[in-house]
């Protein structure tokens, strides 16, 4: 037997989950030179906020404020927030900001609202017993900025708008419209009202679908309506991780958050890049960084995969299942969120199995009916079902984690 390690169960003790394959099948790994990459250490964290791109250090901009707003990546992405707010809340206690005058706000878009938990992880016991958390809502308490140059409404969280140091924190990776997160992605859709992030989905969207893409971003129609509202919020600080394979951070960006996203996305480039492999008959793809988005790994997958015989396996632990989103996902056996789409079955030449143990009957419902899918409980069960399509030799491709990387 071939055996593969995969990044596993990210929030939950982070124990990779080992894979075995029969040695007669020819096995690629596609795993990009970021993911192998050491955690960065605390004088790599400070030299980037010691040295922030295109803005003043926080020391400075602390100077003077009176209101604090951390904006912070959701439970859908895998930043380790809790390991740079030392050099975050350092300056803001130098500069004597109260504790009651700062406040933290999950840049949830239109994803369903975190809990006490899912704060705790990304944030620390500690911060949260000691500051304000509070959910966004799309729905209500966005102030109306005006129109963006291009007529678009914006609206944004209130909270945030109070304040007059507003800091952002998240990670850049791969995205399927923006081309990669991060950036003024946690300002829209992030912390939007649902005015504007529907119309960034619809309006904005359709101004150009072709320069839309995992790791596409000349051009880009959605990250240029990005750069205007982020503007017109007032974000002034944006911290940027690169993630590797644990969930550590590698790489950090501190500044304006499109002169230091400029920066950083050019370094996620080479970070995520993979070498395409296609035409192969068994794709596993892994969902780690966001597991509780896995339609994400379909992408590669199907690129990947030989559409007139291939076998698509997702491995896929998510204990909470997959996230709540109120504008794409299913919500009544024939409809859903504005923008979701009823999917039919997979190509006729394609076998999906989802290897999960914790399955439901909603989880795929971004790429496939759930009765068009096969599901197994664990890996053990998997490879006998693979050996009944390929009792001989098989060509696969393993994708370590098919929701953070891109093909170059």
């Amino acid at each position: 037997m071939s055996r593969v390690s995969l990044p596993n169960l990210l929030w939950y003790g982070n124990q990779p989950l080992e894979i075995d394959l029969p040695d007669r099948w020819e096995v690629e790994v596609l795993e990009p030179p970021g993911f192998g990459k050491p955690p960065l250490e605390d004088a790599g964290i400070e030299r980037a906020f010691r040295d922030p791109i295109g803005c003043p250090t926080l020391q400075e901009l602390a100077r003077g404020a009176r209101e604090v707003a951390i904006v912070f990546d959701d439970i859908t992405r895998p930043t380790p927030v809790s390991r740079v707010l030392p050099w975050i809340l350092g300056p803001l206690e130098e500069a004597g900001i109260p504790d009651e005058n700062i406040r933290f706000i999950p840049a949830l878009g239109m994803h369903g609202a975190m809990n006490n938990i899912d704060f705790r992880k990304k944030l620390g016991a500690e911060v949260v017993e000691r500051f304000p958390v509070y959910n966004h809502n799309p729905y209500e308490n966005c102030e109306y900025l005006g129109e963006s140059p291009t007529g678009v409404p914006v609206y944004v969280n209130r909270e945030f708008m109070y304040c007059d140091l507003r800091i952002g924190v998240g990670c850049i990776t791969p995205h399927v419209h923006v081309g990669f997160g991060g950036g003024g992605k946690i300002i829209l859709p992030g912390i939007c009202g649902v005015q504007t992030i529907k119309a960034w989905h619809g309006e904005v969207s359709r101004r150009g679908p072709e320069t839309m893409g995992l790791g596409r971003t000349q051009g880009n129609v959605m990250y240029e309506e990005i750069k205007h509202v982020v503007r017109m919020s007032g974000l002034q600080v944006k911290v940027d991780a690169l993630i590797n394979a644990r969930g550590e951070i590698t790489d950090l960006f501190v500044g304006d958050p499109v002169e230091e996203y400029a920066v950083g996305i050019e370094a996620a480039r080479e970070h995520y890049g993979t070498h395409a492999s296609p035409g192969k008959d068994i794709v596993v793809a892994n969902a780690y960084a966001k597991y509780n988005e896995m339609a994400i790994c379909m992408l590669m997958s199907m690129m990947t995969v030989n559409l007139q015989h291939g076998v698509i396996v997702l491995v896929v632990n998510a204990p909470e299942g997959q996230v709540c989103h109120y504008l794409i996902r299913s919500f009544g056996k024939e409809y859903g969120g504005e923008f979701y789409m009823r999917m039919g079955p997979p190509p006729p030449g394609v076998r999906i199995i989802v290897c999960t143990a914790y399955p439901d009957r909603t989880m795929c419902d971004l790429f496939a009916p759930i009765d068009a899918v096969t599901i197994t409980r664990d890996w053990e069960e998997t490879p006998a079902i693979l050996e009944r399509e390929y009792p001989e030799h098989a060509s696969v491709a393993v994708i370590p984690d098919g929701t953070m990387q891109f093909f170059k």
